[in-house]
């Protein structure tokens, strides 16, 4: 056993290193808040890097508004938003009023008996329904509130029945279209529409789907059943395969809408993308007027158009839409 003396002990502790004080820079070398550089506060301190962060945004905020303040009292005219809707190139899909080759080819669609009101052109009826098997909880309340605000439609629990037997049957009961939702992870993902019985067939992703009860403006309050004809707004359908889609989302709803009830139904569509919104007519007084969103809405984007009634293998298709490596990299250019 080795023993060791005090002295060695002494002696090591001699020999330890000294911790070094860290280096502090003097009062005046420290930099005031005003310094401190706008892209990364070099900090180490996050109480007080947060203060100073947070001074930085008030006094961005505060120049911001006073350069507003100037621009409003200053008679210099205003610039308008460059969005991309305003920057929209008008290709040779385009469609004046006038187009006469526009206006043959409606009156020889498919959809010409509906919007001339030919005696043989019969009301529109409705099928809804949804891909094989039983869809989940949030799906079929959102089929069953679709199925009350479209006038004459009637929800079908498809469960394992194919298409092509459906629309077979539908053509003897005198059914004019065929609406299918298809679900992903839970929630509707595809919307079909298929006009009968010629067609033509439509694809759109389905997306942004909330239920009346969701909206706020609705106070949580279920959609009651339409019965009355609403009136129907397509908006910013302005090629040929917009007008194709527009007429053929016009042909679900039956003429002659009931202005009284102040219900309103509108398609709009922005950058190709088509908002689904239904609201009702709120008359504060004579002058005054609101819109009071009753629900449900949803966004749809079209991905093609398909020749007569739905055919998944021998299907000849109008327009498909591009895959993203073959897609026009300019964002001012649309199909709708």
């Amino acid at each position: 056993m080795v023993r060791r003396n005090k002295d060695s002990a002494s002696n090591d502790d001699n020999e330890r290193p000294m911790r070094r004080k860290p280096f502090r820079k003097s009062t005046n070398e420290e930099e005031s808040p005003a310094q401190v550089p706008t892209g990364d506060l070099q900090i180490r301190n996050k109480m007080v890097r947060q203060l100073l962060y947070a001074k930085l945004k008030r006094s961005k905020s505060k120049a911001k508004l006073k350069e507003r303040k100037e621009r409003q009292q200053s008679d210099e005219p205003k610039q308008e938003p460059q969005t991309i809707e305003k920057k929209r190139k008008r290709d040779e899909t385009w469609v004046d009023e006038n187009d006469q080759e526009t206006l043959d080819d409606i009156s020889n669609d498919e959809l010409n008996n509906y919007f001339t009101r030919q005696p043989d052109a019969p009301e529109p009826k409705l099928l809804l329904t949804s891909q094989e098997g039983f869809p989940s909880s949030f799906t079929n309340k959102f089929l069953k509130e679709v199925a009350r605000i479209l006038p004459n439609t009637t929800y079908f629990q498809r469960r394992h029945h194919p298409i092509k037997r459906i629309i077979k049957k539908m053509n003897k009961l005198g059914y004019t279209d065929l609406v299918v939702v298809n679900e992903d992870h839970g929630k509707p993902s595809t919307l079909f529409i298929s006009h009968l019985p010629e067609g033509p067939t439509m694809k759109f992703r389905l997306t942004s789907a909330r239920l009346s009860k969701q909206l706020r403006s609705n106070r949580g309050k279920p959609c009651a059943k339409l019965t009355i004809r609403p009136e129907i707004i397509l908006n910013n359908f302005n090629t040929r395969i917009g007008i194709r889609v527009g007429r053929l989302l016009a042909a679900l709803f039956p003429h002659d809408p009931q202005y009284k009830a102040r219900h309103l139904i509108t398609f709009h569509n922005q950058r190709d993308f088509i908002f689904f919104r239904h609201h009702m007519y709120l008359f504060k007084n004579e002058k005054k007027v609101a819109l009071q969103e009753l629900g449900p809405r949803f966004t749809l984007k079209l991905r093609s158009i398909q020749r007569g009634t739905f055919d998944a293998l021998y299907g000849e298709y109008e327009w498909t839409q591009k895959p993203k490596h073959k897609m026009d990299p300019e964002r001012t250019k649309f199909v709708l």
